[in-house]
């Protein structure tokens, strides 16, 4: 039997990875685990009563898209939160979960050539793994920009060849990113657009984390659109209720972008796609219209910002997260720091090599690891507390 060999040089995904590493030693303390960014703040307490109430609707296959209400609630939020009125018929559809929309966006829109060359796809490095995932699917060439603290954790991607721009097809982007908490401001993003204006590529705008912040509401990337004049199928952003509403399990999400764009998407998804349940969906249409929960759950991460400043703000490197739920940081060696503070204070966190790819030898992510400060706050401390202690007493 012949297997294909464009997902033959993945490495092993993180987790299992990390199992690998650190499940052969015992951990030197009560295990704190602040390796995955499941959130464990509350969700609104009516869910589960919505669910019951339509739970008749299992019984019925569920629109692709997405119920005109959930659509319609889903743009009422865009409008509210970036001031963008689009089309709900035309302009949006729903996913299960972002990752899912992630991948097949790029199936979805990406050229087989671009520039009579194989497209390019451009990565922040480190990134979402999904991302190198959808270049490998559609034969494109995957290019890992650094985003360092030297680029403010950001990529540079204007600083690449033009010869790789011109051949870009779509150039994904995480803001407020995963891992390290960076904001791309008006400026990053209407510079990013120009850019693809230019080199006529498409931007995927990875805006999972947007509702979790220390202050000042990230921008996002189709209100810059809005504001420059982009061409609207310049961008596509995905949005989902797993960070903003504490929901991962109910796989909910969105994207929205031009109306040739998301055509392209939603007949993708007619063929392959897996529409979410109506029940779900029902619960989507509420929690979308929602924000006292939102502003409960931000309060919260506020605080952990706090604590986490409290505890690593003398640690040289230490970049405090604007956005987003993650620590990253600076360590000799990732791998080596994350077996040191599970042997020795059972605190499990992430290499952040497992986050990123080798490029010319080097591994932006080698020096770091990812902390997720999702666990109840008294929790948190106590963890972040061991770990301090352990890695830089």
């Amino acid at each position: 039997m012949t297997f294909p060999e464009r997902f033959s040089n993945l490495p092993e995904y993180a987790f299992p990875r990390l199992r690998r590493l650190l499940d052969c030693h015992g951990p030197g303390g009560a295990p704190v685990h602040m390796t995955i960014g499941e959130p464990q703040h509350a969700f609104p307490d009516w869910v589960a009563g919505v669910i019951a109430q339509h739970a008749h609707e299992f019984g019925k296959y569920p629109p692709n898209d997405g119920t005109p209400e959930l659509l319609s609630a889903i743009s009422d939020w865009l409008a509210r939160r970036y001031g963008v009125m689009i089309d709900p018929d035309t302009r949006i559809t729903v996913l299960n979960g972002t990752r899912e929309g992630l991948f097949n966006a790029a199936l979805a829109l990406c050229p087989e050539e671009k520039a009579g060359k194989r497209p390019v796809i451009l990565t922040p490095n480190p990134f979402y793994q999904v991302y190198a995932v959808a270049a490998l699917a559609v034969a494109a060439d995957p290019v890992y920009v650094p985003a360092t603290a030297e680029t403010g954790f950001l990529p540079d991607y204007a600083a690449l060849d033009p010869e790789i721009l011109n051949r870009t097809a779509i150039a994904y982007l995480c803001s407020p990113s995963n891992p390290q908490g960076a904001v791309a401001d008006r400026a990053y993003w209407a510079d990013l657009l120009r850019l693809a204006e230019k080199h006529d590529f498409q931007v995927f705008a990875d805006e999972c984390y947007s509702e979790v912040y220390r202050d000042t509401p990230p921008p996002g990337a189709l209100e810059v659109a809005r504001e420059i004049g982009a061409d609207p199928e310049r961008v596509v952003i995905f949005h989902s209720l797993s960070k903003r509403s504490n929901l991962p399990g109910l796989r909910s999400g969105f994207c929205a972008g031009g109306p040739e764009s998301l055509r392209r998407i939603r007949q993708l998804r007619a063929y392959a796609g897996a529409p979410m349940p109506l029940p779900l969906q029902r619960v989507a249409e509420k929690v979308w219209a929602d924000e006292a929960h939102v502003v409960a759950s931000r309060a919260l991460y506020q605080r952990k910002y706090a604590i986490a400043d409290e505890l690593f703000g003398d640690v040289p490197g230490y970049h405090p997260p604007q956005a987003g739920f993650f620590l990253w940081l600076p360590v000799e060696d990732g791998e080596a720091a994350a077996l040191k503070a599970w042997r020795e204070t059972g605190v499990r966190v992430l290499p952040g090599a497992y986050l990123s790819r080798d490029v010319n030898g080097e591994n932006p992510g080698a020096g770091y690891i990812r902390v997720a400060m999702v666990a109840p706050e008294q929790e948190m401390r106590h963890g972040l507390t061991r770990l301090r202690d352990c890695l830089y007493g």
